[in-house]
This record gives structure tokens, sequence and C-alpha cells, in this order.
């Protein structure tokens, strides 16, 4: 039977929400409004396939950052699933245990489709469940700032999650505790050089087109062009097939990034070199990924797991006592 005094979770993410504002936060302001019909029209296109690549929204840790607070009770992600650019996450939600929410648009745009469906979820649970104490909201709109309010006045421990940038101010005032997406562990934050290394092959495009057209009075003279221009749009293929290759981890390694950003998210919650116990530094990496075990991994117990990743932890040993803190870099 589960304690009743461990904090009980609930989750509930606004999915188109968190994925525009991410677009727009990687690619430009107002990206996602401007790509919008392209994306819809032609999603196998390899430029979009490329730029929704960019902007791909890691779920885990979400995930993660929401089990820091107690057991996860119930996970709700609300969008329209058959929209392709949603459909590239449903086994990743899925793997995680998230209850996807089908929401048909009944307009051009569904405007306020998940807002409501979801607030009116949020207060139905508030009252079904009354052993619920946390309840993380993923979004950024200011429709939610009712709920937010509705859920304190409940007695809830409220928590924001939003795109820096594309969050409402009034959104953050309403929560008990806001975090930025981009500053959860494991959020790789979008850097300028990225996006304007790939505006420069748009921007050459052209002026292929403009020799395209000056040599098609010269037929002798148009063959060779072109076929340079087909050499310099072969490399990126060899590139992405190694970013692929580099993106596989071993259990080992998994573990490895599963104790650092548990011992990251400790840290945030308290003085960053204070330290903590390992048995909760354990039970934090058990909400994370309920399927860990140091044991199957191959140690003894959770202190051997520490000590193997001494590049990373630190360890003191006072009695029964085993603390633990990451180790500066």
């Amino acid at each position: 039977m589960a304690d009743t005094q461990d904090p009980r979770v609930a989750v509930y993410l606004d999915f188109d929400n968190i994925v525009i504002s991410w677009y727009d936060r990687v690619h430009g302001r107002n990206a996602y409004g401007k790509d919008r019909q392209r994306i819809a029209e032609n999603p196998h296109d390899p430029e979009v396939v490329e730029r929704l690549k960019a902007a791909m929204i890691e779920v885990g840790a979400i995930i993660d950052y929401a089990a820091s607070f107690g057991t996860l009770v119930l996970t709700r992600a609300y969008a329209d699933w058959s929209s392709p650019v949603n459909a590239e996450y449903r086994s990743q939600l899925v793997a995680r245990a998230v209850d996807l929410v089908q929401l048909f648009p009944a307009a051009a745009y569904a405007k306020n489709g998940a807002d409501i469906r979801l607030a009116v979820d949020a207060v139905e649970d508030m009252f079904r469940l009354s052993d619920l104490t946390h309840v993380v909201l993923v979004a950024g709109d200011s429709d939610y700032v009712p709920l937010a309010q509705r859920c304190k006045r409940l007695g809830r421990y409220v928590i924001g999650v939003g795109v820096a940038g594309s969050t409402a101010k009034s959104l953050a005032a309403a929560c008990d505790e806001f975090e930025s997406y981009d500053s959860l562990p494991g959020v790789v934050r979008p850097s300028t050089t990225k996006v304007a290394a790939k505006v420069e092959p748009v921007a050459e495009a052209p002026k292929a087109d403009a020799e395209a057209d000056a040599e098609a009075e010269a037929p002798v003279k148009a063959k060779a062009p072109r076929t340079r221009a087909k050499k310099v749009a072969k490399p990126p293929e060899p590139d992405a097939t190694v970013e692929q290759e580099t993106t596989a981890l071993t259990e080992q390694d998994e573990a490895t990034l599963l104790l650092e950003r548990a011992l990251r998210l400790g840290h945030d919650k308290a003085d960053a070199d204070e330290w903590l116990h390992s048995s909760a530094v354990k039970t934090h990496m058990r909400r994370m990924d309920p399927s860990f075990s140091e044991k199957a991994l191959g140690y003894r117990s959770f202190s051997d797991f520490l000590k193997s990743r001494d590049e990373i932890t630190e360890l003191e040993e006072t009695g029964h006592e085993r603390l633990v803190r990451l180790r500066e870099r």
C-alpha cells in the first residue's frame, strides 16, 4: 500500500502549447505560424523534417522534473495526436506511461480546445482524488491562471513549466513554483549558431536558380554547375547517420545520466554544495525511472553503484549515514 505521507503528483501537459512555444524558441519568433501550412501539407519534406527534429521536446526531462516532487498519480497530455507534429511523440509518451487525450479540432486552429478540456479534467480530479498534493501544469498560456488559482484554493501545491519567452508572467505568478523548460536537466538549450547555419543553405538557393536561368542561354555550360550543385547537397546525409549512432546509449550510460539528473534536481531544491542522502537520491531515481536497479547493472548495493561513478559523484560515509553530492567538473 502506498505511503499516505508521500506527496502525490498530477501532471497536465498542453502539448500543442509546449511544442509550438519551443519551436518558436529554436527557430525564431512566430516561426511555427509561418511554417504551419508547410508542415501540414508536406510533413515529410527534408527541410521540414530537419526543422522539426531541431525543435523536438524532451518529454523525459519534464516527467523526471515532475517526479522530483513525489509519486506520479496521473500524467495526461492533450493534443490532436493525428497531427504529424504530435504523432512523432506518441511512442515517447507511451513509454513514460502518459495518457494521451485526443482532441479533434472543431475549427481551423481548435482555439482553446486543450485549455478547456484540461481545466475541466484537472478540477474534476481535485475533487475525485482527495489525496493529490501537487499539480504540475505544463503550459504557458495565461488562460490557465484561473485553474492555477483554483488548485491553490483547494489546497494543492501548483508547479508551472513553460518555455522562456513564451510564458505569460501572470501564469508564473499564479503558481507556487515555476520552472522554465529551458533550464530542466536533460534539455539542450538552442544556440544561435545552429540556427544561423541552417539558414545559410536556404539563402544560397536563389543564387543557384539565378545561375541556372543565366546559363539557360548557353546550353553547353549548363551541365557543369548542375553536377556541382548535386555534390554540395549530399554531405548532410552521412552527418545525420553519425548523429543517430552517437545517441545510442548503453544501460550503464543511461544509469549515469539518470544519476546525474537526480543529483542536479536534488541540488536545485537545496544548496548547490549541500550533501544529499543516498537513499533519497535512489528514491528520486526510481521515481524518474521505475525500472532502475543497481543489482540489474551488476552492483551489490547502491553505494557500490555510486562509487563506480566517482567521476561525477563525491561520497561521504559517517557511521550508518551515506551522503553524496555532484562533483564539480
